[in-house]
Order: C-alpha cells, then structure tokens, then sequence
C-alpha cells in the first residue's frame, strides 16, 4: 500500500479510481452521492465523476453519512478481519439495534477493550462508534430523502422511537427530524492538496473551515454548535458546495476576481464585535500580500491593541476564507498558524505565484 501523502489532490485521487489502481486502496475512499455507498479506488464501480467525492479515511467517510461497499468492501483494505472482528461485524447486520453486552462479547472470545483498540488501529473508531455509523448512516440518508420517520426508525432494526431518536442524536448532535428542517448546520469534509478540511455551513454562509489535524479541532467544532445553538449534521447543501467549487479553484490558483481574487462565498461570523473587527479587516489583506500583527492593529483603529488583535487572530475558526495566514510577524518571519507553518508558508506561496512550489 501507498504511503499517504499531505498533498494527495482530488485529480491524483479521481485517477487512481478511474485507472482502479489498487495501490491507492486504503490511502483514500470515494463516496458515490447517488447511492450513498462508499467504495475502494480499486472498486469496478463505474460513476459518473460529478456525483462522487473523496475522503482520506473510511471513518470520514462514514461520518459523512455513507455506507461501505459490498463489492468491494473498503473496511477490509487491511486484509481480512480476525473470525472475532468478523463475527461481530455480522451479528451487527443481522441484529442492527442489539447492544451487544461485555459478558455476550466474552462468550464470542473477545473483550470490550480489544474490540475497542482493533476497531480504532483499522477503522480510526471504536467498535461502538462504527456500529452507530454504520446503521445510521443508512437512516440519515433516508430522512434526508424524505422518507416517514417510522418507516426509518423500523427499517433499520429499532423498536421505539426514543432509542432511534438518542443514537441518532449520539452521532448527528441533533434529533432526527431536524435532518429535513430549516435550521442546522451541515458539515462535510473537502480534499485539498494540503489535507482534508473540515467545512461547516448553514443554509446561507460558510461559519466553520479547518484543517482536520489540526489542534483543538473538536473543541472548535464543539463550539460552533454552541454559538449557533444549532444541530451538526454529516450532509451537503447550496453554501458548502459553493465553498467546494471555490476552494478547488483557490487552489488552483485560478480563483476569480483577477488581478485581485477573492472569495464570493458568504460567512457567518458569530464572534464578538471586536473578533468580527479583526475579522473583517483579515479578509481585506489583498490576495498575495502580508501585514503584521501591528499593522493589523493600526488598520481597525486600535494601534494598541496588539496582543488582543493576535488573540482574535488565532480564534478564527474559518481558515482560507478569513486570511489569518497572512498575518506575519514584525520582522517579516512566519508567526504560528493553526494548520501549521508549513501549510502557512505554502498558502503564502500558492497566492503570491498562483501555484505550489
């Protein structure tokens, strides 16, 4: 298998697909939206490209509201699972909404702590989090298509609405019939050169853009459900997939409003007042340019106000969109940046050339 690489790009992964190069098995997944089914590159499904997208691990791509292939069967890239592993996996498909108790799991040969650590080591999630995902996934994609919530709640194996509602809930941050309301806030993961990005968005604005290593990712994520007092929920919808087609152009360097590119995509603040200052005066750094902390100050009015100008600074929580990369220190040296310097400098580079180096 294919070491994974920080600057993996759609094109390199729609061509490992389309050429069903198995080396890249693993090393991404694509996610077919028409059927809701995620498969391995080396899959013989034939979809049109419009209508798949690509994540970097199974776990993103169950999370996202996909199910795995049974063709292919991406979650067994690792080789074929241990007959314990397997057998759980199975009682899971006959029975879906069995809890399966530590002392049931002992009589299978295994222990709750073992499942727990084999299911983190190859899937990046623990048994209980993958069986969730797995059944839930199907029941989200069927309300999001409009299908009756006791059709849903039965069809996928539970007997009351209340335990459908608490493991939908569990998984999603929200209940059910939230899912085909006005008001939550849907997020999904985009692929860059620089590594997969977390994007969060309501109906109308883009509130939420990180990198997914970086530090604090779950508390910031955390936080945007709190300050919208909305529900998270692993779907697309008009704003996101806006964000989408820009950031691929960004990245191409071929972001419209030349010779000054900027981004068109609307964004929903939610800060302080002086946050959404600092913010604002972000997103007029022009294209291919530098300030400092100091200068950035100087620019809101409050020359002073250095340190709490940085602070404000880092708690930009929509990354790109919001420049905070293009805040350098006095000296001209790269100063911290949440997604790392080395993204930083890239950034830097890509819009001051319009290309990587």
């Amino acid at each position: 298998m294919m070491e994974l690489s920080k600057s993996l790009t759609r094109a390199e992964m729609e061509r490992a697909f389309y050429t069903k190069d198995a080396s890249y098995d693993g090393v991404c997944f694509v996610a077919v939206k028409t059927t809701g089914i995620f498969c391995l590159p080396s899959c013989p499904a034939k979809p049109k490209r419009e209508n798949v997208e690509f994540f970097l691990s199974a776990r993103q791509a169950i999370f996202a509201g996909y199910r795995p292939c049974k063709r292919c069967h991406p979650l067994d890239v690792h080789g074929a699972p241990p007959p314990w592993a397997k057998a759980l996996m199975e009682r899971v498909e006959k029975i879906p909404d069995e809890k399966i108790t530590a002392r049931e799991m002992a009589s299978m040969g295994v222990t709750p702590e073992r499942a727990r650590r084999w299911f983190l080591e190859h899937y990046g999630m623990t048994f209980a989090e993958w069986r969730r995902g797995k059944h839930l996934a199907e029941a989200f994609t069927q309300i999001r298509n409009g299908e009756p919530l006791d059709d849903v709640v039965f069809a996928n194996g539970y007997e009351s609405h209340s335990g459908f509602r608490d493991a939908f809930a569990k998984t999603f941050g929200a209940a059910p019939m939230r899912a085909r309301g006005k008001d939550y806030i849907a997020a999904q993961f985009i692929e860059s050169p620089l590594g997969p990005l977390l994007a969060a968005a309501t109906r109308e604005a883009v509130c939420f853009l990180e990198f997914s290593d970086r530090r604090m990712l779950e508390f910031n994520y955390k936080q945007i459900r709190k300050r919208f007092g909305l529900p998270i929920l692993p779907t697309t919808n008009d704003a996101l997939e806006r964000l989408r087609a820009e950031l691929d152009c960004y990245f191409q360097g071929k972001l419209a409003g030349l010779p000054a590119p900027k981004f068109s995509t609307r964004l929903a603040l939610n800060g302080t007042p002086f946050q959404e200052r600092v913010w604002n005066e972000l997103q007029e750094i022009p294209h291919g340019a530098t300030i400092s902390y100091e200068q950035l100050a100087h620019n809101i009015g409050q020359p002073t106000a250095v340190r709490a100008v940085a602070r404000a600074n880092g708690s930009n929580r929509i990354s790109i969109l919001i420049p905070c990369h293009r805040v350098i220190g006095k000296d001209g040296e790269l100063t911290g940046y949440g997604g790392g310097l080395w993204r930083k400098r890239l950034l830097l580079e890509l819009e001051r050339t319009g290309q990587f180096p």
